[in-house]
C-alpha cells in the first residue's frame, strides 16, 4: 500500500513534535503498520531527503520492484527509513 496523504500528515505531526525521543519508530510503525520503518543514522544516508525535520530525515522506500530503491514519489512508497540527525544544542 502506497504512502497517502494523510500518512504524510500523520509523520509531520509526530516529528514535528518537540519531544518527539527514542520512541519516535515504534509510534509511527503503531499508527501506520502498512509500512515499513528503518532507522539509522542521517550520516548513513547520502540520498537527498524526501522530507527534513530538526532530528530526522526521511527517505522513501519502493519495494514493487525486485530490489528495494529509494524514491521520491510517495505513490510508490511502501516504506519509510528515519534517519536520525545529530542535534545541535
Amino acid at each position: 500500500m502506497a504512502l497517502a496523504e494523510n500518512d504524510l500528515a500523520e509523520i509531520e505531526k509526530i516529528l514535528s513534535a518537540p519531544d518527539n525521543g527514542s520512541g519516535v519508530i515504534a509510534t509511527l510503525r503503531g499508527l501506520l503498520p502498512h509500512l515499513s520503518w528503518t532507522g539509522c543514522d542521517a550520516s548513513d544516508m547520502s540520498d537527498e531527503p524526501f522530507r527534513t525535520y530538526p532530528a530526522y530525515e526521511v527517505h522513501l522506500l519502493d519495494t514493487a520492484d525486485h530490489c528495494v530503491q529509494l524514491t521520491s514519489d510517495p505513490a510508490r512508497a511502501t516504506g519509510v527509513v528515519l534517519a536520525k540527525r545529530k542535534v545541535k544544542p
